[in-house]
């Protein structure tokens, strides 16, 4: 019997029908261009950060109408945008500091853009948020900080007060959700409680300023944006301890679980965060971009697991998307205007279907149709097993060409003679579908098997 998922607080429908979305990290690392976390990897106080980069953020390129249409041309249906890294450079127009975008060169509220352009082509709106600051006053000098090694960091952290930078969080999370309309989901980033054991990467020595829910107040956080947005999804980077204490899904980061994610004995929604290349914010130098194999396979493996894919594109500081990520949307724009019906409203196939090699298989309960993700292409003949007597018809997804298929419905003959060797192995109950011998000309082929009603 296939578990049942585990109830969310927030609005989950929309979310495992959609499937794929889209992550936008930009920020003044933009401008660096070698890795999101330049700051804090380069120990570069925050002064010398923002007289660095801050008056130089004119992102004259910035287009949030072209960034949503690539996104919709992809297949994408929600965005995840980042209001806030760990930069702490905010790009909205805030009240609560004047590090934001309206003072940079660029002069624009960034989010509203954002959330209008998406929203006009029926995305839903996400919004991330950063729970680090390494630029707030008041947020506590820890093991993470780009100040952790700086030779006076103890007479740096006196006088912080980390209720107060949370206080500044929460006015913060509170004007996102009440100045931008209906805000779908809401992205945390992200906690580092003691359990984690980490040690100080220079000394080796035990990790000084861990942050748990209680650096956050992420329990009155929570509240705070049920009450402001009822439906909101939440993820779980506030180290709240279950779907019931708040979140209501989880985030695996640069992987996909092997087989989905369940807790107390039920499906979890998740959601697997990924990125074109390594980093995040965009990085100039790098060279380990998936191919069009990868992008696409990643995003299969996530939905036959029952998971999500939010797939990640880092603007340069001009404001564009480089080439490098529009020809990875394009890869998804490509295979997605064929295929996404073996994506939208799917998830993992049935008890009892056995997934062949080099293969994948989700399905759609509601229009009872199995979708085979053939990701390594046989020669002629593919064999599933225990599918005899399921299947109605067999069509290859891309042009809805016919698959003709058999069944063995009894073992093979031992004594047929010649072609014994080749049929023995052939198992009761195999239904043998006949390829055409030369692969279609798409990255993930897909084969739409109509099942019985049974």
């Amino acid at each position: 019997m296939p578990l049942s998922l585990h109830p969310t607080t927030g609005d989950s429908a929309w979310f495992t029908h959609d499937r794929f979305g889209l992550f936008i990290h930009w920020g003044l690392y933009a401008l660096a261009a070698r890795h999101e976390w330049v700051m804090q990897k380069e120990e570069i106080a925050p002064e010398k950060y923002r007289s660095r980069y801050f008056a130089r953020f004119e992102a004259d390129l910035f287009d949030a109408n072209d960034w949503a249409q690539r996104a919709a041309n992809a297949g994408m249906k929600y965005v995840v945008f980042t209001t806030k890294h760990h930069e702490g450079f905010c790009l909205w127009d805030t009240e609560l500091t004047d590090y934001k975008v309206t003072n940079a060169p660029l002069g624009r509220d960034v989010t509203r853009e954002v959330v209008d352009a998406f929203r006009a082509r029926g995305l839903k709106i996400g919004l991330y948020h950063s729970l680090i600051d390494w630029s707030h006053p008041d947020f506590e000098i820890d093991d993470q900080h780009a100040l952790r090694f700086h030779p006076d960091r103890e007479n740096l952290d006196e006088g912080r007060d980390q209720s107060r930078y949370a206080e500044y969080l929460h006015g913060q999370v509170r004007e996102l959700l009440t100045n931008y309309g209906k805000i779908d989901l809401l992205f945390y980033d992200f906690s580092y409680p003691e359990r984690f054991g980490w040690t100080n990467t220079k000394t080796g020595g035990p990790f000084r300023g861990y942050k748990d829910r209680t650096a956050w107040d992420a329990e009155n956080l929570v509240k705070m944006c049920r009450e402001l947005q009822p439906q909101i999804l939440i993820n779980d980077r506030l180290d709240l301890e279950d779907v019931e204490a708040g979140w209501d899904y989880t985030t695996p980061e640069q992987f996909v679980p092997r087989e989905g994610v369940v807790k107390e004995g039920k499906r979890v929604v998740w959601e697997s965060c990924q990125t074109f290349s390594g980093s995040w914010g965009y990085f100039r130098d790098e060279e380990s971009w998936k191919s069009p194999q990868q992008l696409i396979g990643i995003l299969i493996e996530s939905v036959s697991k029952g998971g999500n894919l939010l797939m990640n594109v880092g603007p340069t500081g001009r404001g564009d998307f480089d080439e490098r990520a529009n020809e990875a949307l394009q890869v998804y724009a490509r295979w997605m205007k064929r295929h996404q019906k073996a994506i939208y409203g799917c998830g993992p196939a049935p008890d009892g279907f056995v997934t062949p090699g080099g293969c994948a298989l989700t399905s759609n309960e509601k229009t009872n149709r199995l979708y085979l993700h053939v990701l390594l292409w046989p020669f002629e003949q593919l064999h599933l097993e225990n599918m005899a007597g399921h299947i109605e018809y067999a069509q290859l997804l891309h042009d809805a060409s016919e698959v003709r298929f058999s069944e063995t419905t009894a073992l093979a003959n031992a004594d047929a003679g010649e072609h014994a060797a080749l049929t023995e192995t052939q198992k009761r109950g195999t239904v043998t579908l006949r390829l055409p011998v030369k692969m279609p000309d798409v990255v993930v082929p897909v084969i739409e098997l109509w099942l019985k009603n049974e």
